[in-house]
């Protein structure tokens, strides 16, 4: 007799493989209100707490419409993964590669935490770090993008990989638009008034973004946009990087910018006053979020990309010798 399996069942959380943890508006990632943070701000505050996906961030989504979309098209047959990468995209692509038996390289910023490389390398993936001035002069911070295009297009390569690039592909802005937006708009019972995501590929922006749209016109869609020369990976200042060809700038009501100290103070604080390990990236949008809803009423759903532990290495520079009293 054959060994018998359990098959998945959600409603015990049990699961097959671990792409199935992947959130969708059946499974959807925590809503959380954040409270002494927004002591001084009008607007009722909630963090989507992205980093409860299994591979730890708003990217395993992408990630898996991204593969979906190559393997329906008939893309990966007989190639590998290459993909330009500031970790989070790249780390889910690895951990679906690993299911799936495909190899995987990444292109990835020299600038980039050194816990998301080992986790990258950890996965199986190849990493190629690169430099900025890899990239023509009037982008600048796009190193990595470039070097995954050449591997793409390189005759010696013949061919040999396949990119999902997630800065062109409009399943990065379909995996929100089906997933995300519905989460949102769902747990908030229809009440959200303000949406916050921050500038990357802009995936998640434009796809939420355009669901909370349809669903009501009057939503305002804010994003955040950190200094030019930031130390915030995962975000992009669109005048030193290429503007992502998915971006929909018709649903952005308003960009507010963010500078770094402001964005890794935020991090601090969510840390501890709020109990919430989250990533630079979430404190930059967090610190928007209160500045723009000081004098607003209303409820306001901000992302938290992913969490705090794949930059222990950044914190530590920040913190110093706090923390570390001499005997």
């Amino acid at each position: 007799m054959g060994k018998q399996l359990l098959e998945t069942d959600a409603s015990l959380r049990r699961f097959a493989h671990i792409d199935e943890l992947i959130a969708n508006p059946q499974n959807p990632t925590p809503l959380v209100r954040v409270h002494r943070v927004v002591s001084q701000c009008s607007m009722d505050l909630h963090l989507k707490l992205e980093w409860f996906n299994p591979f730890g961030s708003i990217k395993d989504r992408t990630a898996l419409f991204l593969l979906k979309g190559m393997i329906e098209r008939g893309e990966l047959n007989g190639k590998d993964l290459v993909e330009p990468t500031s970790g989070n995209t790249g780390i889910a692509l690895a951990g679906l590669a690993a299911i799936m038996g495909k190899k995987i390289s990444v292109t990835i910023p020299d600038g980039v935490p050194e816990e998301k490389k080992l986790l990258l390398r950890m996965l199986g993936a190849e990493v190629w770090a690169t430099p900025d001035d890899l990239c023509p002069i009037d982008h600048p911070k796009d190193g990595a993008i470039a070097l995954a295009h050449s591997m793409v297009h390189s005759k010696a390569n013949g061919g040999h990989y396949a990119m999902p690039n997630q800065y062109e592909n409009p399943d990065n802005v379909r995996a929100h638009y089906e997933t995300t937006g519905p989460e949102v708009w769902a747990q908030t019972q229809g009440e959200i008034r303000f949406f916050f995501a921050g500038y990357g590929t802009c995936g998640t922006i434009t796809g939420i973004g355009k669901y909370l749209k349809e669903q009501n016109p009057d939503i305002r869609v804010i994003a955040m946009e950190p200094q030019k020369g930031h130390r915030l990976p995962g975000l992009k200042n669109l005048q030193e990087s290429k503007p992502p060809a998915i971006l929909d700038t018709s649903i952005i009501d308003e960009v507010l910018k963010v500078e770094d100290d402001d964005a890794y103070a935020m991090t601090r604080r969510l840390f501890r006053e709020e109990g919430l390990i989250v990533g630079p990236s979430t404190g930059a949008i967090v610190h928007a979020a209160i500045e723009f809803g000081r004098d607003r009423e209303g409820v306001g759903v901000a992302i938290s990309p992913d969490s705090g532990l794949k930059y222990a290495s950044f914190f530590a520079d920040i913190l110093g010798d706090e923390g570390n009293p001499s005997l």
